[in-house]
């Protein structure tokens, strides 16, 4: 069967690559930038988290806008924003102008994952989102993998200001397409009428349990924060994306100074581990999708697959110790695969508990709020650590521990689906009762 779907699920792949590829690139371009300015590992510490600083603070806010703007708009409008704050980076002077274009940078990167999100539960079935969300997630570790390559050869041969340009205009290519194509199932013309009526069929699996799209009001969110499937989502994103960034922001570094490398084979290097952790990634969450049933999903079990993907990045404790450099990308690899393949499950895990479509964009603006969180905390307290011991060892056991309570914490708290939040005297005129489940 001809499945035109498959195009959306690259289009929203390829806006968090180029999301990433942005975000990666002060780390590959770190040495040239700190030998110019001066900075020392610490300052360099909150320069790689300051895009999170902005990022974390308007996830939540974006994410109540995704039902009212729209998440074309969204989407089309963060990479806007985020482009033009990485082409001019190439035009900072110093730790304080580049520090406000990764706050802009971050501040509108916020609309993807909200918005996209939602994306993903309007266009495709049930059966298929642990595979398509994994794969959109995908983004953070093909992101990197690709930005480590070309911006390391930019930095190398044109200079590290001239690579941000490049990587800025990327952004704005990326967009005509985006306008051009993008539109939501039941209005893109390009969709034979097969596939639309499958997607608007199966996208809620058994529709007599949720809400219908057409007439699907968003919960508040004190009624979503007194969920506690909704805290454990939030606390096992929180402990698998401290890893994911550690990595991002000071693999680099990490590969330079404990192997003497230079800025280009760090590149590539650093590719190694994110490109074999994509397919990784995209096949456990094709497992996901085979192995668990229906009803399976609906009652959260993927639960099973996220602690295991957390349990294997524990191997993140041998990283320091490994001697022979195939072996230690071997280590970083499933380190990787553990905590990306295990966030983008979890943010699959939200869709499948919950019952009211239109509440997906903003618990998935909650739930990349905690990542994020952490996210943010993790490359400072990694700078703090490598400054007074020497080392990454002990960076990498704060990790491990992170990983532990994000395997309890999916394990115990995501055990309830999400209900819809009623109020009779708000929804009883619009909604018929049998539409919301008991």
């Amino acid at each position: 069967m001809n499945r035109r779907r498959i195009w959306i699920a690259l289009l929203i792949f390829s806006a968090v690559v180029i999301n990433y590829v942005d975000r990666i690139a002060l780390s590959i371009a770190s040495k040239p930038i700190a030998a110019e300015f001066g900075f020392t590992p610490v300052q360099m510490g909150y320069l790689f988290s300051g895009f999170l600083w902005t990022y974390v603070v308007c996830l939540i806010p974006l994410g109540l806008l995704v039902e009212r703007v729209g998440p074309k708009r969204m989407v089309g409008g963060g990479i806007a924003i985020w482009s033009a704050a990485t082409a001019l980076t190439a035009a900072t002077g110093g730790f304080a102008s580049i520090f406000f274009a990764r706050l802009v940078m971050g501040a509108s990167e916020a609309s993807t994952f909200p918005a996209c999100g939602r994306i993903i539960r309007d266009w495709f079935p049930q059966k298929e989102r642990g595979l398509v969300t994994t794969l959109f997630n995908g983004g953070s570790s093909a992101g990197p993998a690709i930005g480590a390559i070309a911006t390391a050869g930019l930095v190398e041969y044109a200079g590290w200001r001239t690579a941000f340009v490049v990587l800025g205009i990327v952004g704005y290519i990326w967009l005509l397409a985006w306008l051009y194509w993008f539109a939501s199932p039941e209005k893109a013309t390009w969709l034979s009428d097969t596939e639309r009526q499958k997607i608007i069929r199966e996208r809620n699996g058994d529709e007599k349990q949720v809400v219908p799209v057409a007439t699907a009001r968003p919960s508040t969110l004190k009624y979503l924060l007194s969920q506690k499937s909704i805290w454990g989502l939030v606390v096992t994103q929180a402990c698998l994306v401290y890893t994911a960034y550690l990595f991002l922001t000071w693999l680099p570094s990490f590969l330079q100074s404990t192997r003497e490398l230079s800025t280009m084979n760090t590149g590539y290097l650093t590719a190694v581990p994110y490109l074999i952790t994509i397919v990784l990634g995209v096949t456990i969450a094709w497992a996901s999708d085979k192995i668990l049933s229906s009803e399976s999903v609906r009652a959260g079990r993927r639960r099973n697959f996220i602690a295991a993907m957390a349990v294997l990045s524990l191997l993140i404790l041998l990283a320091p110790n490994v001697g022979d450099l195939w072996e230690l990308l071997l280590v970083l690899t499933l380190v990787l695969t553990g905590s990306t393949t295990g966030a983008g499950l979890n943010f699959t895990l939200a869709s499948d508990l919950l019952r009211n479509p239109a509440d997906v964009s903003r618990v998935i603006a909650i739930t990349a709020l905690g990542g994020n969180l952490f996210g943010l905390i993790a490359p400072i307290i990694t700078g703090y650590v490598v400054a007074a011991t020497g080392g990454y060892s002990s960076a990498f056991g704060v990790a491990a521990a992170l990983l532990v309570v994000g395997a309890i914490a999916t394990l115990t708290m995501t055990r309830k689906p999400i209900e819809p939040e009623f109020d009779p005297a708000r929804d009883a005129a619009s909604l018929p009762e049998d539409m919301v489940r008991a």
